[in-house]
């Protein structure tokens, strides 16, 4: 019996990350669907509808995980335009650093917005390398990200991979925290301890 093949990083920019579209859900739907994020089928939907729009984002970066003809994982982002966005979480990431640090830290900065792995792909380091794909381009090093503080293992994760937690999560345990990439330059002007 063969070996199954080795995953190949493959970064793809703007639009050419639409003939994967159908392959970036559905490992949404593998890596999110679980605890400890359960989304459901319509979140699912949301983001392969969205897919479109954010690959005509100015800087759109993906990097797909693919053994063969199978994708294993991918990240993705760009980089965020000022002013800095008011939907989705990004209100909880302005309310944690402030209007000054938000404006300085993350606008212009490469935005890490999904990073997926399927289940029988996660820790052999696929989602690492990934991270450190999609980012590698980001402007002067400035990258960063939002998590949930129900996912204590993607914290840890991005701990491990040298990305700094900028905000504090809220005191009842629910929300986002705001994390700077590991070459960052604002990673010395966090207030600690976090």
């Amino acid at each position: 019996m063969a070996a199954p093949p080795t995953p190949e990083v493959r970064v793809l920019r703007g639009e050419d990350v639409l003939a994967h579209a159908d392959a970036l859900r559905s490992v949404y739907v593998d890596a999110f669907c679980a605890p400890p994020w359960n989304e459901d089928e319509e979140k699912a939907a949301e983001f392969a509808a969205r897919i479109p729009r954010d690959a005509r984002r100015p800087g759109f970066t993906a990097a797909l995980a693919v053994a063969g003809r199978d994708v294993l994982g991918f990240a993705s982002g760009w980089t965020t335009s000022p002013p800095f966005p008011i939907d989705r979480c990004y209100p909880q990431a302005a309310a944690g650093l402030g209007a000054r640090r938000t404006e300085d830290w993350l606008c212009g900065a490469f935005e890490v917005d999904e990073l997926a792995v399927r289940p029988g792909a996660q820790g052999c380091g696929l989602a690492g390398e990934l991270l450190e794909a999609v980012t590698a381009g980001a402007p002067e090093g400035r990258s960063w990200l939002l998590t949930s503080v129900r996912a204590p293992r993607a914290m840890a994760f991005y701990h491990r991979q040298g990305w700094c937690q900028a905000t504090h999560p809220s005191p009842d345990g629910k929300g986002i925290v705001v994390f700077l990439g590991p070459r960052h330059p604002a990673r010395g002007l966090v207030p600690l301890p976090l």
